[in-house]
């Protein structure tokens, strides 16, 4: 799908990650018709990985994407590498209950698993991304504290195998320079990164495996032969025994039935210019992920050259704010306002796609069509996952697809016309709700 507004354009985001590219040497573009085992649609986290993962196995794999890759969301989010394969790690219950008891652990241990097979790319390939250990959940009020220090305990006893910390407020500003928090829990099986230095590193990495990874290459239909698919872009065509459907928000109308079950939601960021070592220590001294517990939460971390890159704002409507900067920085002063002299040289933002239950949705539409998609903002850790998932289904072990399989995603309510505003009525009430709370 092609998307042209205030945010999105046929090159990558105005963003601080595109100005620090380190692998701005573009991919081929597609002359002429191919055949291979497997046809990948969409070059972000989920199409890489799975590119990678079946390139380690010999197999013959060529990824189209439709404008660059890491052009969507892989390449616009926050940079957070966290773990949890939809419920948060904290959660089990909740893991019995979505995956069955016989299942559970399975998907558990894969919410550990993501975040390190993010860590394994970067280790193997020579990525360098600026992968850094180290994420904060941060507390906002008592009630935010006691879930932190529950959830705490409850991965413990799990077998959780990372270091996990709970701050008090007497110590709180020696993870976050800010009066806004209480305390919070740090978690060392988190981690954070430059994005789009990941995905297009991986890709890179793809390729030099055997990989054919394609750039403007946008899908105008798919055609199922009795012994192919065609993937057609109009002016050529990848002939392919399988497809993988990786288009995430940005899939369109390409697949209905899959366009009918998430929702692109909006999401902005803002990057200061670099704060020397000073004031970045004084703000972040551990140098850790943050987030704080809200439904439409603050999330903010440092660059590699020190600049604060601070997130937020969940827009529904499909409607972008006018100004980014009036919008993200007032938020970010809440958090810091000793930067409040400070400039922003960046603003970008994107969609990430979101399902009614906000769990990834991993599978198959039939036995030669498979799909990943609505990670609900958590995607850079689990998309490796639903990579590496789908990659094993078609090599022949389906295992976790199956039990992924299992899961029921209803379609939203209200089809195309009604869904934003439906889902926008809903998501203001979950905010109603938390500002009676606090």
């Amino acid at each position: 799908m092609r998307i042209r507004d205030s945010i999105h354009s046929d090159r990558l985001p105005p963003s601080y990650y595109a100005a620090s590219n380190a692998f701005k040497e573009p991919f081929r573009r597609l002359e002429g018709n191919v055949r291979v085992e497997v046809c990948i649609i969409g070059g972000g986290y989920s199409g890489v990985a799975t590119a990678l993962a079946l390139a380690e196995q010999g197999i013959d794999v060529a990824l189209v994407e439709q404008n660059l890759v890491g052009w969507g969301a892989s390449g616009r989010n926050g940079g957070q590498v966290l773990g949890g394969f939809g419920p948060e790690q904290s959660d089990y219950e909740k893991y019995q209950k979505l995956y069955g008891p016989s299942h559970a652990d399975l998907m558990w241990q894969e919410g550990i698993r993501c975040v390190g097979l993010v860590h394994d790319a970067v280790s193997r390939y020579q990525i360098d991304c600026d992968f850094t250990w180290g994420y904060f959940d941060a507390a906002m009020n008592d009630r935010d504290m006691r879930d932190l220090t529950e959830g705490k305990a409850a991965m413990e006893a799990q077998g959780y195998p990372h270091e996990l910390k709970i701050v008090d407020k007497q110590d709180v500003k020696s993870v976050v320079g800010s009066d806004r928090y209480i305390g919070g829990l740090i978690d060392m099986g988190g981690a954070h990164c430059h994005p789009l230095n990941l995905v297009r590193g991986e890709a890179k990495a793809a390729e030099a495996l055997g990989a054919s990874i394609f750039e403007d290459a946008r899908v105008s239909k798919l055609d199922y032969n009795e012994d192919s698919i065609v993937v057609d872009m109009d002016w050529c065509r990848v002939t392919a025994d399988k497809v993988v459907l990786a288009c995430n928000a940005y899939l369109g109308n390409l697949v209905p039935k899959l366009a009918n079950r998430m929702l692109p939601v909006g999401s902005y960021i803002i990057a200061t210019e670099p704060l020397g070592d000073e004031l970045a220590a004084e703000i972040l001294p551990g140098n850790h992920a943050v987030c704080d517990q809200r439904w439409a939460l603050d999330y903010f971390r440092l660059s590699a050259d020190k600049r604060l890159l601070f997130g937020g704002v969940a827009t529904y409507t499909g409607l972008h704010p006018t100004d980014l900067v009036k919008k993200m920085r007032p938020k970010m002063l809440k958090v810091f306002p000793q930067l409040s002299d400070v400039k922003i040289e960046y603003q970008w933002g994107g969609y990430l796609s979101v399902g009614l239950n906000r769990i990834p949705q991993v599978g198959r539409l039939d036995a030669r069509t498979y799909y990943t998609q609505a990670y609900a903002g958590h995607g850079v850790a689990p998309s490796h996952s639903a990579g590496r998932m789908i990659a094993d289904a078609i090599t022949g072990n389906d295992e976790k697809l199956r039990v992924m399989e299992q899961v029921k995603h209803r379609p939203f309510p209200g089809g195309r016309l009604l869904r934003k505003p439906i889902l926008a009525t809903g998501m203001a009430f979950e905010r109603f709700k938390e500002i009676v709370r606090l």
